[in-house]
């Protein structure tokens, strides 16, 4: 796998080049791992997300004018497309013992925090989790996530809104804060 620096659809050399520069991957990486993708499969959607980018790139359309965020945008639409999946598993009866929430390895306070928010997160519905990860962890603003997603701004803020106090609540019942 090369790891060049090259914009998606440069010419015609691009498509052999890595569309993800090192810092792009790892934010997709995270939020995958944000949206609730299993560490197992992290590989796979940072693949996808390369192969989007590419396919995007062999049809002729030009490079999105912020990669890094439509990058975001993309990693969550595979996590969410990840729970979905998991969710008709679970109805069809075939879940795995190993989606499991994991137990806390050791008393930290930061490791009990860190997962009361990830069971949080797992918790909320796939459009509240989506806008949390994009806002809070890819760091993109409201506006760039309503682009990005096709919806007005203020459903964004809304979704916010509803997310972090679900979240709140979440950490006030458990305890955790």
């Amino acid at each position: 796998m090369l790891r060049g620096r090259t914009r998606c659809g440069r010419g015609p050399g691009a498509v052999g080049d890595d569309p993800l520069d090192a810092a792009q991957e790892r934010r997709v990486r995270a939020v995958l791992a944000l949206g609730g993708v299993p560490q197992a499969d992290l590989p796979d959607g940072v693949q996808q997300v390369r192969l989007r980018l590419l396919e995007r790139a062999a049809s002729g359309r030009e490079a999105p004018r912020d990669v890094s965020a439509w990058a975001a945008v993309v990693a969550s639409n595979l996590a969410m497309d990840w729970h979905r999946a998991k969710r008709r598993q679970e109805r069809l009866g075939e879940r795995l013992a190993a989606l499991g929430p994991a137990e806390t390895p050791s008393g930290e306070e930061t490791s009990v925090l860190s997962l009361a928010v990830a069971r949080g997160l797992d918790a909320l519905p796939d459009a509240q989790r989506q806008v949390v990860v994009l806002r809070f962890y890819a760091d993109l603003p409201v506006r760039s996530i309503a682009e990005q997603l096709g919806v007005p701004e203020g459903t964004v803020k809304s979704r916010l809104h509803t997310a972090v106090r679900a979240l709140r609540a979440r950490l006030h019942e458990d305890e955790v804060v």
